[in-house]
């Protein structure tokens, strides 16, 4: 069928619109009208050539919309089903069957691929153009940023249809990935201390989750005083606008020594390294945003060889169908408020979207998607 879609041709080109068709679903896939997607940076990182999907192609990953039709073997969902687009995985390895969808260890290929890898069409990509040339998509099993969207069915949740489809989107990855930080790797015990660097959508998401758990000094720091104040709404204990004190310091005089749990969410190798000095014995540094492909960082081996952990979260942990009906309870009963750091764009204006979230003026950037082939 035909479909609209944003295509980057090369790296640092921009999204185009375009005319493509995409393949019916095959077996265990599914096609989904895409109602609304987020823009992430990860996004952005892809366009720039820090994340390898064979260019031309297809992104979005944050998809939410409605069922269309499914493939052979699909049970899970039917057509009119409301669901949001998660992560894909295999299934089979060792880390799919004990549970960690995230660090299936064919992660890099079901996110990265640009094609199939599955099924009889295994190795193809399902999105043509115009002149019958393929080109990459299955972009985090979704390549949202088009009316259209085929993915598996192993990674749908379905919603009810109560709940507006336009904020759902983000729910794939960005506000998980800032909330399970905090539930699945932090999981902060009463009375410790969480730090969270970088208050953006994952760093306010991660401000939320730390609301509800037993930690009792939750600190956010930024650079801009809007997203502190927005910060300490979400449940903030306190607040560090970082250029004007330094992280170590702050964090050493608000608890009394060094953090718990220190979230670095900006992905800037001067941050981590600043970060690491503000946890102390036993505490745990813990890497959430995305660095720049092939970025290195140094601690020191004495101080973290005293106990310190460091490690890094992908996407929430735990799977999409555990965590994100979750966050959605939390939603319903007013304890996770993450429709307040959306807007919401038409599907002409990415430009525009991508612009505002740089700035700072736009937490999360949602594109109202539109089909004019209908």
């Amino acid at each position: 069928m035909k479909i609209d879609a944003y295509v980057v041709e090369e790296i640092n080109a921009p999204f185009t619109r375009e005319t493509l068709t995409i393949d019916d679903p095959g077996p265990g896939e599914v096609l989904v009208k895409v109602v609304a997607t987020g823009v992430c940076h990860t996004d952005l990182n892809t366009q720039s050539g820090d994340m390898p999907l064979p260019l031309p192609g297809v992104f979005g990953h944050e998809g939410s919309g409605v069922v269309e039709s499914v493939g052979a073997g699909v049970t899970n969902v039917a057509p009119g089903d409301h669901v949001i687009m998660g992560w894909p995985y295999c299934g089979t390895c060792r880390n799919c069957i004990r549970g960690q969808h995230r660090y299936c260890l064919n992660i890099g290929a079901e996110l990265l691929a640009g094609m199939r890898l599955h099924g009889p069409d295994a190795g193809a990509s399902a999105y043509t153009r115009a002149d019958g040339t393929t080109i990459s998509g299955h972009f985090f099993g979704q390549s949202s940023f088009a009316t259209y969207s085929l993915t598996r069915a192993n990674a749908l949740i379905t919603v009810d249809k109560d709940l507006d489809l336009e904020l759902l989107g983000p729910l794939a990855c960005g506000i998980t990935t800032g909330a399970g930080a905090v539930f699945h790797t932090a999981q902060p015990g009463p009375g410790e201390s969480v730090v969270v660097i970088g208050a953006g959508a994952v760093g306010l998401a991660a401000i939320m989750a730390a609301r509800n758990t037993p930690a009792t000094t939750i600190i956010a720091m930024d650079l801009q005083d809007s997203r502190l104040e927005l910060a300490r709404e979400f449940g903030a204990t306190h607040t560090v606008n970082t250029r004007e004190r330094g992280i170590v310091d702050a964090v050493t005089e608000i608890c009394g020594g060094p953090a718990d749990y220190v979230l670095d969410c900006t992905g800037n190798i001067q941050v981590i390294e600043q970060a690491a000095d503000a946890v102390g014995l036993l505490g745990t540094v813990i890497l959430v945003g995305g660095a720049p492909a092939q970025a290195r960082f140094s601690v020191d081996h004495m101080r973290t060889l005293f106990g310190k952990h460091i490690v890094g979260t992908l996407g929430g942990s735990s799977t999409s169908h555990e965590l994100i009906p979750g966050l959605i309870e939390l939603y319903r009963q007013g304890r996770f408020p993450f429709d307040r750091l959306v807007t919401v764009y038409g599907f002409d204006e990415i430009d525009k979207a991508i612009a505002d979230a740089h700035e700072g003026s736009t937490i999360k950037a949602v594109l109202r998607v539109e089909d004019t082939h209908q």
